[in-house]
């Protein structure tokens, strides 16, 4: 009778433990089940990837001109505003071209007004030989009326002389009055001549005087922009923080000498953030600029961020690397592309926690496609 009790007690146990296991099975079969079809009805609603990170616009501090660092006032991390001091320069050679520029420029204009008298003096050199000109014209004028009459008494005293009507001192009086006006004459046109060649000479040298004005006007702007660019220069030897932000690490000692656009070290702004998430090309089917984005930041696990879609890139990352594919070469391999997202953050109610976070850190994105 004992053997059978146990056979009993074991068939029991038997069938106890295979409802039990059904029991467990069709539990995990509705618990999978139930999972898949959230996840299913939560994938034909949103896209996720934690291929994203936070990005920001990184500000390189470099320098526009070299020299020697007179003075470092930033340390590693520390906060800055626009404006800023960061590095100053030794600016004693900057200050010495500065004064040979303003010295070069003293002298052009120097130069301007030598060449601006000059014009002067040779405009009132052909206004006087102009009046010359004009007096000569009266006297010829003169002398061509007083030969005029000579001439004419000459003539009468020729005929007179031959019926010896006047005396032969007469005839040589009359002559001599025509010749002495016919050599002033001849003068007074040698005059208005050598008059006219003064002018001539006076107007080319006015033309000389006015190219010196017209080249020593031109050297004046060029000196100009040879003062201003000394005093850019200049300014340039205190290098300020163009926006603001957090710096980096700050390695630079005083003594030490930087070449003009050598990169020092950055600033990374502490609010203007962004996320990039790199989804899958299969991904973007059905996502648009303006759709919802639910973002965790890895360093923060308990962050509930949101953000909106701003644009997309126009190529994918591959396309844009240093060295992209060239799938005409060799044998090809489809690769699934990832296409570059700008996220933004909804800024209203965030700025505090968005100041923590740091450019670089891992974020996982969900956008809602609905």
């Amino acid at each position: 009778m004992q053997p059978n009790n146990q056979d009993s007690t074991a068939m029991k146990e038997k069938k106890s433990g295979n409802k039990g296991f059904a029991i467990v099975f069709g539990a995990l079969i509705l618990i999978g089940g139930t999972y898949g079809v959230i996840k299913y009805r939560h994938a034909q609603r949103h896209e996720e990837t934690d291929d994203a990170q936070i990005v920001s616009t990184i500000s390189p501090v470099i320098p526009r001109v070299a020299g020697y660092i007179q003075d470092v006032r930033v340390s590693d991390n520390q906060l800055v505003h626009r404006g800023d001091t960061l590095v100053i320069l030794d600016n004693r050679d900057f200050q010495v071209q500065l004064a040979q520029a303003e010295a070069a420029l003293a002298s052009a204009q120097s130069n301007v007004d030598v060449a601006g008298a000059g014009v002067a003096v040779a405009q009132a050199n052909i206004d006087a030989s102009q009046t010359s000109i004009g007096t000569v014209d009266a006297q010829i004028e003169s002398a061509k009326v007083d030969l005029w009459r000579a001439s004419a008494d000459f003539e009468r005293y020729q005929n007179l002389i031959a019926d010896h009507s006047i005396t032969q001192q007469q005839y040589e009086q009359a002559m001599a009055t025509k010749q002495v006006a016919e050599q002033h004459l001849a003068v007074l046109e040698s005059q208005k001549q050598s008059a006219i060649r003064q002018v001539n000479a006076v107007s080319r040298q006015k033309s000389v005087s006015s190219g010196q004005a017209l080249v020593a006007a031109a050297t004046i702007k060029q000196r100009e922009a040879e003062v201003e660019a000394a005093r850019l220069d200049l300014s340039y030897t205190v290098i300020t923080a163009a926006i603001d932000g957090q710096v980096g690490k700050v390695n630079l000692q005083a003594g030490q000498f930087l070449n003009a656009g050598q990169a020092l070290f950055n600033i990374v702004p502490t609010h203007d953030k962004w996320v990039v998430a790199n989804f899958k090309e299969t991904q973007l089917t059905k996502m648009q600029v303006g759709q919802k984005v639910s973002i965790k930041v890895d360093a923060f696990p308990d962050s509930a961020l949101e953000g909106t879609v701003t644009s997309f890139s126009p190529a994918t990352g591959a396309i844009q690397s240093l060295l992209p594919p060239d799938n005409a070469s060799g044998n090809f391999v489809k690769v699934v592309q990832r296409v570059p997202v700008r996220i933004d953050f909804d800024t209203a109610h965030q700025l505090a926690f968005i100041e923590r976070m740091r450019t670089g850190m891992n974020v996982l994105v969900d956008v809602h496609l609905n």
